[in-house]
């Protein structure tokens, strides 16, 4: 006599992982529509860009912009490329985890290539 162990229901979970596929799709849109701002020199470089990596805007304050310190400008505007890079990565994976089900799941970002 065998005793089997509980029985998999494969139509409820292709049915559970095809809801899990939609809420993904629809967390990568949404967070695509979304717009993060990153900023360095307090405040002085700012860069906006989208949940989907699109560069919207980038804002210099005029007052850093001297014919004799663009090296200090070059390392301002990289720091908020770094910047806003950082926050549309955290942004796509809080949507993506909380899409998946898995709220602040901790290394959801590896598998964003963040």
């Amino acid at each position: 006599m065998s005793e089997e162990g509980p029985q998999l229901d494969l139509g409820s979970l292709l049915s559970r992982l095809g809801q899990v596929q939609q809420n993904i799709q629809e967390a990568q849109a949404s967070a695509a529509g979304q717009v993060v701002e990153g900023s360095s020199g307090g405040g002085a470089v700012k860069i906006k860009v989208t949940g989907a990596m699109e560069f919207q805007e980038v804002i210099i304050d005029p007052a850093v912009v001297e014919a004799s310190d663009v090296e200090m400008l070059q390392d301002l505007v990289l720091a908020a490329v770094r910047d806003a890079m950082e926050k549309a990565g955290q942004l796509a994976t809080s949507a993506l985890g909380n899409a998946a089900g898995l709220p602040g799941l901790p290394g959801l970002g590896g598998l964003l290539g963040g």
